[in-house]
């Protein structure tokens, strides 16, 4: 059974359908309580990662976030919901994240013909041998939608770097945590796989 943490942002049914199509059963949690007995986790979202921690906090959701990564229960954020793991983002302000991967969120800088936000197709080069990433090409084709990227202070929690202006990390793994900039419901077959590796881990 997958849970997928409903904190008020992001089309969660998308995701849902996502596993359901793969024969998974996930369910959707609106209450913190829902949350406790959960052996895998999924935070996806979009939107700005002020509102969204403050929305996380507001529900209460925080402290089981917080136990079920520490409890080292597999663990998926996406997009927005990756960038919630970081320390502080630098969206429109300074905000303080959940603080479970150190390193900061910035914003793409500003070049001569660089689209931001960095919306569409873009490539995968493979960092290190996460499980998520099990029978998934190099250079594979993913969706994105982001004007801001995570930038971990250890290297060794990238998954998979994407150039957009710069190379940036679009994913992470640490253990059973794990976390995409991209988004796999909308990266067809291969996001497909990659939702299938975290749901038979």
């Amino acid at each position: 059974m997958i849970h997928i943490i409903d904190y008020g942002m992001g089309n969660l049914r998308s995701v849902q359908k996502a596993f359901e199509k793969l024969g998974v059963e996930a369910t959707v949690c609106t209450k913190a309580s829902e949350l406790a007995d959960a052996q895998k986790l999924v935070l996806p979202g979009v939107g700005a990662f002020r509102d969204a921690i403050n929305h996380l906090k507001d529900q209460d959701m925080v402290g089981p976030i917080l136990d079920h990564i520490a409890a080292d229960r597999p663990f998926l954020g996406i997009c927005l919901g990756q960038q919630l793991l970081f320390d502080v983002s630098y969206e429109d302000g300074e905000f303080e994240g959940l603080g479970v991967i150190p390193g900061k969120v910035i914003r793409f800088e500003e070049q001569p013909d660089l689209k931001i936000p960095h919306m569409g197709w873009n490539s995968l080069q493979t960092a290190n041998g996460s499980p998520l990433l099990d029978g998934i090409p190099e250079d594979s084709h993913v969706y994105f939608l982001h004007g801001y990227y995570v930038v971990p202070e250890d290297s060794s929690v990238v998954a998979t770097s994407t150039n957009h202006g710069t190379d940036f990390c679009s994913s992470i793994a640490r253990g059973n945590l794990f976390a995409t900039q991209f988004h796999p419901e909308k990266s067809q077959s291969v996001g497909l796989r990659l939702l299938k590796n975290f749901a038979t881990l």
